[in-house]
This record gives C-alpha cells, sequence and structure tokens, in this order.
C-alpha cells in the first residue's frame, strides 16, 4: 500500500498542477482564438520572463521587423526618462522654452513655450492635433515641429488628452536639441543595444529630423524585451535601462482616452482587469505592447488596417485580459 507519506506528496503534486494546466488551457485558448482574426500576424506571451506563448500566424516571417506604428511613442517616452536619468533634462515639468527654445515658431501662441515635456508625453500639450484627420496636411508641411507648435491651443496644457503624433515628434526633437543625439541614435544606445534589440532607420522630417511617435520598425522579441524590461521596474538581463521611478510614473495615469476609456500616462494606455494593473503600448491597426504584474505580451498585425476601440482593438483587449488571467 502506498505510504501516507506518498499520497500527501501526489496530492500536493496534484493540486499544484491544477493551476499549471488551467493556465495552460487558457494560453491555448488565447492562441486558438487570436488565430481567428484575419487581421492579427503574431503573439507572443512571457509569463514571469519565461516564454509561455508564441504563434506566427501570418504577415512577415520570424525574426523580420514589423512597422509598429504608435508603439513608437511608449519608445520616445522611455527616452525622456532615460534623459531625465543622466540629467540632460531636468524633469518632466521641463518646458519646451527652456529646454530647446529656438524650435518654437516665431507665430506660435506665447503659451507655447510653457508646455512642458511631460504634456508632450502624455498627450496633454493642448495643441491642436496633427493626427486622425489633421495627419495628411502635417506630414506635408515643410516643417513639422514647426507646425505641430504652431497651431491653435484648444485646451488647457495638462489638461484633457489630446492624441496627437505632433506632440511626440516634437519631444524627440526636444530630446535631440537637449542630449546632441538624433532620435535614431538615442534609441540604438539607450533602449536597442541594452535590450539587445536592432533599431533600423525610419522616416525622417523635411529638417532630418527622425519621425517621433510612428513608423518605427521592431521585431517581436524587441517588443517583448521592452515589455519585460518595464515588467522589471527598468531592469533588462541584470542592466539597469530605465530608473525604476520613471517607470512607475510613466505607468501612472494622468489623462483618459476619449475613446477606449483607458488611462494614459507617459507614452502608456493605463488599465485594470480583474483588480490587475497593466499598461499598453499601442499602434495603429493592432500593435500592442501589454505589460501586467507578472505578464508580457507583444501583438502584431496589418498595419493598414484600422483597429478600433469598438472593434479589433476591444478583441486584442480581450485577448490581453486572458492572458492576465492565465498568469495570475
Amino acid at each position: 500500500m502506498p505510504s501516507r507519506r506518498l499520497m500527501l506528496a501526489s496530492t500536493a503534486a496534484a493540486l499544484l498542477a491544477a493551476p499549471m494546466l488551467r493556465a495552460q488551457s487558457t494560453l491555448d485558448a488565447i492562441a486558438e482564438r487570436a488565430a481567428g482574426f484575419d487581421q492579427l500576424y503574431a503573439i507572443a506571451l512571457w509569463a514571469d520572463g519565461e516564454p509561455a506563448l508564441r504563434r506566427v500566424l501570418r504577415g512577415p516571417a520570424e525574426g523580420v521587423t514589423y512597422n509598429v506604428k504608435s508603439v513608437a511613442k511608449t519608445w520616445v517616452a522611455s527616452l525622456l526618462g532615460a534623459a531625465i536619468a543622466r540629467g540632460e533634462v531636468s524633469g518632466v515639468d521641463a518646458t519646451i522654452g527652456e529646454v530647446a527654445p529656438r524650435l518654437v515658431p516665431s507665430g506660435a501662441d506665447p503659451a507655447v513655450a510653457g508646455i512642458t515635456l511631460g504634456n508632450l508625453a502624455s498627450m496633454q500639450a493642448g495643441l491642436e492635433r496633427t493626427s486622425g484627420g489633421n495627419y495628411g496636411a502635417w506630414i506635408a508641411s515643410r516643417n513639422w515641429v514647426a507646425d505641430a507648435l504652431g497651431r491653435e491651443i484648444v485646451a488647457e496644457p495638462g489638461g484633457r488628452m489630446l492624441y496627437s503624433t505632433g506632440s511626440t515628434h516634437v519631444l524627440g526633437a526636444v530630446l535631440a536639441e537637449a542630449t546632441g543625439l538624433s532620435l535614431l541614435a538615442q534609441m540604438r544606445e539607450r533602449l536597442g543595444t541594452p535590450l539587445g534589440a536592432s533599431i533600423p532607420s525610419w522616416v525622417q522630417d523635411p529638417q532630418g529630423r527622425y519621425l517621433g511617435g510612428n513608423q518605427m520598425g521592431l521585431t517581436l522579441d524587441a517588443m517583448l524585451r521592452f515589455g519585460e524590461m518595464h515588467r522589471q521596474d527598468g531592469v533588462w538581463n541584470g542592466q539597469r535601462v530605465l530608473p525604476a521611478e520613471w517607470i512607475e510614473a510613466a505607468m501612472t495615469p494622468r489623462t483618459s482616452s476619449p475613446w477606449s476609456g483607458l488611462g494614459y500616462g507617459l507614452g502608456w494606455f493605463v488599465g485594470n482587469e480583474d483588480g490587475q494593473r497593466f499598461a499598453l503600448a499601442r499602434g495603429y491597426g493592432g500593435q500592442i505592447i501589454a505589460v501586467g504584474p507578472r505578464m508580457v505580451m507583444a501583438i502584431t498585425s496589418n498595419p493598414n488596417l484600422p483597429a478600433r476601440s469598438q472593434g479589433y482593438f476591444g478583441d486584442l483587449l480581450s485577448l490581453v485580459g486572458a492572458g492576465l488571467r492565465a498568469t495570475a
């Protein structure tokens, strides 16, 4: 007959195995559901820093860079944290007029110089948007920074969220002035190198400044490593990449999206699922980096199709929620 000790050990093993089996079942369900979305290219999930799910369903082959669209905004905002850590910028309350006064066009509203770098990173600059229906005219302008800063102030800076690629582009230009490095050089040196991620060149404006907040290319692994570095409070592979206090500030809501209802911090959308806080980097078409307490998820999708909050993006949020529950 089996001993009492053996029976207890077997019972304990069964109790431990049950949650693991439930989690695996949930992960399998996530993969199956993801495969049903024609727009979705690839999905990967790490649990507690370990690979748990990876499916490349369609689109570019494994290891190829994807156009992650506005996920780039989150990476640009992170460079503000890197510049603050190096003493190149005094903090998020530093203003455009203090850090890069020559970028402010002569005809701009006097209040523009007082817009803070935190306002730019959190989409609270108050300037008329350059995204949506205004995007085409903005990128057709002769000077993208001057055009963005020369627009009318339509809300109090630091107030409601006005999602605008122009704000992140201005932030990138300000950081280039403050650091003496192009946005591409900062990306490669301060994020790409420590994360072991290749950062290819991307679109530049008429003045040669790299587009802040759109058209960057990243691999699925680069997205996962960036997310995991944030989950680990700024550390990747034993090396500090960003200050822990920056990570906390970046993932703390300062405003909220009028479309999705999610909070928005410094480059990150922020939400809550069954008591678990999560943060999202989000790009047009359904490009996602999701960070939870024990999970990081990366999703790439067709960059030429929309992902609206009440449509495909809502479907992706359900995958994120399932991933959070599977790793709780």
